[in-house]
């Protein structure tokens, strides 16, 4: 079966928080984590992946967390190929802070792997999201699965649930049902 390399960013906690109970949600044994501050060393480490998920919280004016902005850099002037790769987002957000940028950091990975050929799956309804404007949102869906602990910790469950429906059959965990977290 072929691996998942999650890779994240994380100031706080919270996206590497997240980013641990997907991979537990998946299947440890299928799933490497990537610190993208720690462990992350150069974008060969997520090219040798046909499926990955990234994660990264939207800072400020919604920009990427500090930890992608030297990969992302990096890849806008060697312009790596993702062709081929599957990607699913995943991030925080604050609906009611920075509602007029929420999860927009999401919308700047989006284009960005998508320019590097990738297909990016996980899209899921804006139903139930308070927030103002996101460069997330792509024809009334949010590109990954946006999530605010801060505001809306009792949404997370669900949403997180229904991106783990959506991005299903295009992962390698496809076939079997991954096991919800216990509360």
């Amino acid at each position: 079966m072929s691996k998942i390399g999650i890779f994240y960013g994380s100031a706080s906690g919270v996206t590497q928080s997240m980013a641990v109970k997907i991979g537990k949600r998946l299947g440890e044994d299928i799933c490497d984590l990537y610190n993208m501050e720690e462990d992350f060393d150069d974008v060969d480490d997520m090219l040798k992946y046909d499926f990955l998920l990234f994660g990264c919280s939207t800072w400020g004016a919604g920009e990427v967390q500090s930890d992608w902005l030297d990969p992302l850099f990096e890849m806008s002037v060697d312009k790596p190929d993702f062709s081929g790769k599957t990607i699913a987002l995943f991030g925080a957000g604050d609906c009611v802070d920075h509602g007029e940028h929420f999860v927009s950091a999401l919308g700047t990975l989006y284009d960005d792997f998508t320019k590097y050929g990738a297909t990016l799956v996980g899209a899921i309804p804006t139903d139930g999201y308070t927030y103002k404007n996101s460069f997330a949102e792509r024809d009334g869906k949010l590109v990954g699965l946006a999530f605010d602990d801060v505001n809306e910790s009792d949404e997370t469950q669900g949403r997180l649930d229904t991106w783990i429906e959506a991005i299903r059959a295009h992962f390698p965990f496809a076939e079997s049902e991954p096991q919800a977290e216990a509360a």
